[in-house]
């Protein structure tokens, strides 16, 4: 039976909570979340079905990205008097990906005691069940639901030499997918769906296949998370070779064609292939 702790020290507790199956809670965490005199919650309707799986009655107060300003210095004021406040988010690890390091950020400037109670993360169970590289990653959050701010986000990224995580919602997921193919050429990529769930599922595919598997079948259902690899060793490709793959398409195709084509290959930017396409036909030609 879990049972209040009265000698729990006054602060903020950053609880995570599970992403999908509700086993997956630390007994750190329940006993935290027994005695905090406030938990603040993402949403409290989902938060109230954890509480409720477990039999806690904890005082519930939404905290989000609309109220967070708002909310703060009241939550200040509350961790002055000598309050245990819990703040979880709607699955795994709070301040990834919301609002809540805004909170944390001032609890600590205000000289408050903040501590985390790790627990489940999808960026990281993902990259877990990925099969790509481990020993270095980026969790990058949502690309800009924009295609032209979205292409200039994920050109930040293209030159790292890491596995790239990211979220991304259904409705969004092809666009993405095909945004990120034209940026990092035919990586390797995984998209992970429905973690610690029934149906859960790790699609591993290059890249281009990937986005066009979406595309024809649709948008997926569940909690996505897109992960993609490092450059490819054929990436790193001399200026030498560079020439010789762009002469020998050019040999059946039109310039735009023949940059098209290269530029996936290798990963590289089209307007930059492109130009240097140009360029070898205009000196074939005498220009």
């Amino acid at each position: 039976m879990i049972r209040p702790n009265p000698d729990l020290n006054a602060g903020l507790y950053i609880v995570a909570t599970p992403i999908g199956n509700l086993r997956d809670i630390t007994l750190r965490a329940l006993d935290v979340l027994a005695s905090a005199d406030l938990v603040l919650a993402e949403d409290t309707r989902v938060a109230a079905k954890l509480m409720h799986a477990y039999g806690l009655i904890p005082e519930l107060r939404p905290y989000h990205d609309h109220n967070g300003a708002i909310s703060r210095p009241r939550i200040l004021r509350e961790l002055a008097k000598g309050h245990r406040i819990a703040l979880i988010s709607d699955a795994g690890t709070p301040l990834v990906s919301d609002p809540g390091y805004k909170l944390a950020r001032e609890a600590i400037e205000a000289g408050h005691y903040v501590t985390a109670l790790p627990g489940a993360s999808a960026p990281l169970a993902a990259l877990t069940i990925s099969g790509l590289p481990s020993n270095s990653f980026l969790f990058a959050g949502f690309p800009p639901p924009k295609q032209t701010s979205r292409l200039k986000f994920l050109d930040k990224y293209k030159a790292l030499d890491t596995t790239l995580i990211f979220f991304e919602g259904p409705s969004r997921l092809a666009k993405s997918l095909n945004d990120m193919a034209q940026v990092f050429g035919n990586r390797d990529a995984v998209l992970a769906r429905e973690l610690t769930k029934r149906f859960e599922e790790a699609r591993r595919l290059p890249l281009t296949d990937l986005a066009k598997a979406i595309e024809e079948e649709g948008p997926p259902k569940g909690e996505l998370v897109v992960l993609v690899g490092p450059p490819n060793s054929d990436e790193n490709i001399s200026e030498e070779d560079l020439d010789v793959a762009i002469q020998d398409a050019l040999a059946t195709m039109s310039v735009k064609q023949a940059s098209s084509e290269v530029a996936e290959k290798f990963g590289l930017k089209k307007r930059d292939v492109y130009a240097r396409a140009q360029m070898l036909k205009d000196e074939a030609s005498g220009k």
